[in-house]
């Protein structure tokens, strides 16, 4: 079997690959740009790709390809109606990331709730060797016990956050992006009402057209003064131009590890914003890591075994 992993830069270079090698010739690539897909995959009879997109054209050109891997949970850079027309088979992996996302989210919440890097400035710029002072509390910052946190999107990462938040002694609601994950101990709100009541708010939720631009800037100014919203769901829920003019005019705190288009844009009004402290942006990297993409290879290697046994 010819194998072709087209964007392994994207899984890491500290994830060893050598599994896949045991089903066939294996040939790796770190990035693959749209101009080489169709070069890289004509011969392949399993191509992997994490965000290489393969289209219809593509797969009527790879005349070896019988399955598609996606190194992910999202399947949309798959056209996947072609796919099983032409008898393709996709595969995808999910949960593989569930508690690597979870501990982003409450990294970044302890981070911005905290003042970490204000504090962290304070130590180590000479501030507090000067003060005289055995502390420093020149920014107030929250517990989280106590406080409000809500969760939009319920499925089973944000049914975990929810477990975590509580056991921070937090009071939580949510709001169900789908309508179908609804059967939860917690109080269900609706969406204007999670947003006006919660101290801290935290995006689960899939890109579709019931979450596009759900939080555009009447939603957005619905959020009370000091709130924090963390978005680890996906870049496209939120709009960042009405967030970016929203941060600089009121005291709000967030939270993102996905943007509507990533890498960022220079231009991105986010990039812009005056007040850079109540603003913290990773770059995707929430699902990433080092035990996560071991899981993900790891079911990468399940869907090629149970595929080639004919299951």
């Amino acid at each position: 079997m010819k194998i072709v992993l087209l964007d392994a830069k994207t899984l890491g270079d500290d994830l060893d690959l050598t599994p896949l090698e045991q089903f066939g010739e294996l040939t790796s690539y770190r990035i693959t740009a749209k101009e080489h897909t169709l070069s890289r995959i004509e011969n392949a009879d399993i191509v992997i790709t994490n965000k290489v997109v393969i289209d219809a054209s593509l797969m009527d050109q790879a005349k070896s390809l019988k399955l598609i891997c996606i190194a992910a949970t999202g399947m949309n850079n798959v056209d996947l109606e072609y796919a099983k027309e032409k008898g393709i088979s996709v595969k995808n992996v999910v949960g593989y990331s569930t508690n690597s996302v979870v501990q982003h989210t409450f990294t970044m919440a302890l981070h911005l709730r905290g003042k970490m890097k204000h504090y962290g400035s304070i130590a180590t710029s000479g501030a507090w060797s000067n003060s005289q002072l055995f502390t420093d509390v020149s920014q107030p910052f929250y517990e989280i016990a106590g406080k409000k946190w809500g969760i939009i999107g319920m499925g089973t990462i944000g049914q975990e956050v929810a477990k975590v938040a509580n056991a921070f002694g937090a009071e939580v609601c949510y709001y169900s992006t789908s309508g179908q994950n609804t059967a939860q101990p917690y109080p269900e709100k609706e969406l204007n009402a999670l947003l006006s009541e919660c101290d801290i708010i935290s995006i689960h939720a899939p890109l579709n057209e019931k979450t596009q631009n759900l939080l555009d800037a009447p939603q957005l100014s619905q959020l009370k003064k000091g709130a924090l919203l963390l978005n680890l769901g996906r870049g496209g829920i939120v709009n960042e131009a009405a967030l970016a003019a929203l941060l600089d005019k009121r005291e709000i705190y967030v939270g993102l590890d996905v943007l509507e288009s990533e890498p960022i844009a220079l231009d991105n009004p986010l990039m812009k914003i005056l007040h850079h402290e109540r603003l913290l942006v990773t770059p995707h990297i929430a699902w990433a890591s080092v035990e996560a993409r071991h899981k993900l290879l790891e079911g990468i290697v399940d869907n090629i075994e149970t595929f080639l046994k004919g299951d």
